[in-house]
């Protein structure tokens, strides 16, 4: 994703499903995921302004309006690109791939739900966006790897779907709760805000059909020393299932274990 590809350690460990990434050399922007609003009215802080809530014109497979409009607003005084990127991720059987919102897409939702849309931001705000969701599969991926070493091959050259997807925003998941609150006891070592953005994905196993969920929950961290914004993502499969519940503990298991070789033992340098 060109500037936005650099990355940095993340303060929980990467085998609990988290991972750091910074925004290279781009503007600093607000840590908010940059589309609309549930509300039209001002909202909270920590809420991501994409418009998750079901409306008739809303696509069911990704929470988004079906017909995104390419059409400059009147107040805008610059031109902004129409062009929408293709990712990296399947969405079906077909081959195809999601495709990122444009700039322009972006900035007329933004205006639509009424929120402050300096257009000069924009093309930085859509970069970071679609950075963040390719880190995020590249760890679902990992996941998956790690749920059966024996299916790697699958997962590379079947490649797994994102069948479908929905944003949560101000919607806690239980794992955010407890940092959250670990955060309250030992502020100086857990992040005392709460997750900007949450979105659940399902992804589709193309061998077997099966259907599985993942919650991504999506941090601000300390900016880089340039200045640059810089996000942490917590990825992992939801309790909902017991392949889900096993790899979620044999991560937890392996991170503890590498942690404990990793102490130099007693009376030793």
């Amino acid at each position: 994703m060109g500037q936005t590809s650099s990355q940095s350690s993340p303060t929980p460990s990467n085998q609990s499903g988290f991972i750091a990434a910074s925004a290279g050399s781009v503007d600093p922007t607000p840590a908010q995921c940059p589309i609309d609003p549930q509300s039209s009215s001002s909202p909270p802080a920590a809420q991501c302004p994409v418009s998750h809530s079901p409306a008739p014109s809303i696509n069911p497979l990704n929470q988004m309006p079906s017909d995104l409009s390419e059409v400059p607003q009147p107040s805008q005084s610059s031109s902004l690109p129409t062009t929408r990127t293709t990712s990296s991720i399947p969405r079906d059987h077909s081959g195809k791939t999601w495709e990122y919102p444009s700039p322009q897409q972006f900035h007329n939702a933004l205006v639509r739900k009424g929120w402050e849309t300096p257009e000069e931001h924009v093309e930085t705000m859509v970069e970071i966006h679609n950075f963040l969701n390719e880190a995020a599969w590249n760890e679902v991926l990992r996941w998956e790897r790690r749920m059966d070493p024996r299916r790697a091959y699958a997962v590379i050259n079947d490649k797994i779907q994102l069948a479908r997807f929905k944003g949560r925003p101000g919607e806690l998941s239980p794992k955010a709760r407890i940092f959250m609150f670990a955060g309250w006891l030992l502020p100086s070592r857990f992040n005392t805000e709460p997750p900007f953005d949450r979105h659940d994905w399902i992804v589709r196993r193309p061998r077997t059909n099966e259907e599985v969920r993942y919650v991504i929950d999506y941090y601000s961290a300390p900016p880089e020393p340039d200045g640059s914004p810089a996000f942490s993502l917590d990825v992992r499969p939801a309790l909902d299932s017991f392949s889900s519940i096993k790899s979620r503990v044999s991560a937890a298991t392996e991170e503890a274990w590498t942690q404990f070789k990793a102490r130099p033992a007693n009376g030793k340098n």
